[in-house]
């Protein structure tokens, strides 16, 4: 019961916090302009936009299931690809409730009998194996950039990118050395995922026809996503808009077009997402378990 309050609670906080980060950031914007700009929207980028949107989550599967093999666990694609896509819904739409990776490793755990700290970590050290690439990505757009604002910060962000991938490789073989087999294709995959979701927002850019600046805007958007990681709010909803807000005032952005390229990600995460829905319904194979969706709850 106290458990049960608990998440409640914290629920209740992430989505208060949520609200409050978004009353702020449209408080500050015209959103007459924004639904303009929107509005105006070239369907053939959004398109390729969402296309590589799903691309970049079936290489975060294909990692995650890189990881899962480590363990011998031998998750068939089609498989992977189901739950993950289920994980996406959980995460976004039912926050509160069944979370995405919780729901992930629990079932794995029943499915192929392994030890819930071991499937735990790894799924862990997937999230932190993708968080090390946006920042990589991130300190290399920022050095190549070499922008005024942040004059000062780009010899610093170049030093720091073999630090960071010598400090998660150290870490990583300390508290995860049956892994480390996997440690750079890993890297990898991640960097792809990242890569992919940046093309993504390139095609954002060029279907909200925003000709400048794409280099400046592709930062901001790598300091949002680093940034919604934290569980701070539901789905990093409302982090990321504020990240938006003052990266574009910071590096001279126009605000309100800053503003529509993070509503349109997040419109596009949440179509993919909803997709996982059908899985929610239908029972799930995994390596000859039958995975019933309805009757099990973690």
């Amino acid at each position: 019961m106290g458990a049960n309050i608990r998440k409640t609670g914290t629920t209740v906080l992430k989505l208060v916090l949520s609200a409050v980060l978004l009353y702020f950031v449209y408080t500050k914007i015209n959103l007459a302009e924004i639904k303009s700009v929107l509005g105006s929207s070239r369907p053939g980028y959004l398109f390729l936009a969402l296309l590589l949107f799903i691309g970049s989550k079936i290489l975060a599967a294909f990692r995650l299931n890189l990881y899962l093999s480590t363990l011998g666990i031998r998750l068939a694609h089609v498989a992977n690809l189901k739950l993950y896509a289920l994980g996406m819904f959980y995460n976004l739409f039912l926050p509160g409730g069944i979370g995405g990776d919780a729901y992930k490793g629990y079932r794995i755990t029943k499915a192929f009998d392994r030890p819930l700290k071991k499937v735990v970590s790894v799924l862990v050290l997937d999230r932190l194996n993708g968080l090390l690439a946006l920042f990589l990505l991130a300190c290399l757009l920022l050095y190549g950039l070499q922008l005024s604002a942040l004059r000062g910060y780009d010899g610093p962000a170049l030093l720091l990118v073999p630090l960071a991938v010598g400090v998660f490789w150290v870490l990583a073989r300390r508290f995860f050395s049956y892994t480390m087999v996997v440690f750079w294709k890993s890297l990898g995959y991640s960097l792809g995922v990242q890569l992919a979701q940046l093309a993504s927002v390139y095609f954002i850019l060029m279907a909200l026809s925003i000709a400048t600046d794409h280099g400046s805007y592709l930062l901001v958007f790598l300091a949002s996503s680093i940034v919604s990681v934290l569980p701070l709010t539901l789905g990093g909803i409302g982090s990321r808009e504020v990240t938006f807000y003052y990266g574009a005032e910071l590096l001279g952005l126009e605000e309100t077009r800053s503003i529509a390229i993070s509503v349109t990600f997040f419109l596009i995460t949440a179509l993919v997402s909803l997709t996982g829905i059908l899985y929610h319904f239908k029972k799930i194979q995994l390596n000859d378990t039958t995975i019933d969706n309805h009757k099990t709850t973690p």
